[in-house]
């Protein structure tokens, strides 16, 4: 719930009911400078109100993807000034209430060193704005879900290209990549860019007079209204889940637009309505096992299907070194290769009666 209250010039007070409504937190009172008004949010931390998501109940493909739209569609909208301050609050840093988290850098920067300069802060809008020439004006151009604090010459740096992964090692965006047409974000926030992505294709259809944005498994898609790369966004969202700064921003927008992010709350709806991207990946026995990207880096993703008779996975580098045996495992297994080595690297996936090699490079 958003309370906008006129203000006086000085406010003496203001009191809030506490809610007593079980898993309800206090309300947190924001004051926001920018247009004068005082914003008082319930928030619910990390839970999906009764009933949002029923009409998409049973749906999958285009069906869920207009029921999704239907839901989240017609948030409460706000100037491109005011996302400046809202900023401050939905990214936040935990330790630091003076503080934001930055999106590429994940440094944590005052709030007061907004600005142009080189290491100052600024608005990125992860949806580049000129796919589409939405520029900063409502909706799309100030919608909060897909807009983060970023560092001022990082966020040159990234421009207008898609998301993808590979390229030369950002110098200083640590963990950060890119090339000509594609920028890699760091691993931890993989994840928040794709469902920020995935988010903006389902919100903008082309109702009311808003542009339809769409996904593309490929780059260099500006100016159309499309981001890419799909295949790739949708290995993220499984590599990287939602984390407690993810789930903690998302809380705040819902209190601030009134609308959430579908990908945040349920990231198996990617696949649900784009198939399965994985299958991308290796298939490691019958019974649509998988095993990607590949090639890989930081992180190897085993996506199992328990009816398909694999009984265990043995990893070695070229040398015969073992790097990994994965004997039980749920649904999907997150394998750590941060500290592997560059080189070839054989996976044997064996089942009842037979054995499958198949060979991933780092």
């Amino acid at each position: 719930m958003i309370c906008l209250i006129g203000m006086q010039t000085t406010v003496h007070k203001f009191k809030c009911i506490r809610s007593f409504y079980e898993g309800v937190r206090p309300f947190t009172v924001i004051l926001l400078v920018t247009g004068l008004f005082l914003s008082c949010v319930t928030r619910i931390e990390g839970q999906t109100p009764p009933g949002y998501y029923d009409p998409a109940a049973g749906l999958t493909g285009e069906p869920l993807k207009e029921a999704l739209h239907g839901i989240i569609d017609g948030h409460t909208e706000y100037s491109y000034s005011q996302v400046k301050t809202l900023l401050m609050d939905t990214d936040e840093d935990p330790s630091d209430p003076d503080n934001v988290i930055l999106l590429y850098t994940g440094r944590s920067q005052p709030k007061s060193t907004f600005g142009g300069g080189p290491n100052d802060w600024n608005r990125e809008h992860v949806w580049a704005k000129s796919h589409g020439g939405f520029g900063d004006t409502p909706p799309c151009g100030t919608d909060i879900h897909h807009m983060r604090p970023a560092d001022a010459s990082v966020n040159s740096d990234r421009g207008n290209k898609d998301f993808d992964n590979g390229g030369q090692p950002h110098p200083e965006a640590t963990g950060c990549f890119f090339d000509d047409d594609s920028w890699e974000p760091r691993d931890a926030v993989k994840g928040d860019v794709a469902r920020m992505i995935l988010y903006m294709t389902v919100r903008y259809e082309g109702t009311n007079g808003e542009p339809d944005l769409e996904p593309a498994d490929a780059v260099n898609t500006a100016p159309a209204p499309l981001h890419g790369k799909l295949s790739t966004l949708l290995i993220w969202n499984v590599q990287d889940p939602p984390d407690n700064f993810e789930n903690a921003r998302h809380e705040k927008i819902f209190g601030y637009q009134h609308n959430r992010n579908p990908f945040i709350d349920h990231p198996e709806f990617a696949d649900m309505i784009w198939g399965n991207a994985t299958t991308a990946g290796e298939h490691l026995s019958p019974g649509q096992n998988l095993l990607f990207p590949n090639p890989f880096r930081d992180h190897l993703t085993l996506r199992h299907n328990p009816d398909s008779g694999c009984c265990g996975i043995v990893i070695t580098d070229a040398s015969g070194i073992v790097r990994s045996i994965i004997s039980s495992w749920t649904s999907t297994t997150y394998i750590d290769t941060g500290d592997w080595p560059p080189g070839v690297y054989i996976i044997r996936a064996t089942s009842p009666g037979k054995c499958i090699i198949i060979k991933a490079v780092k």
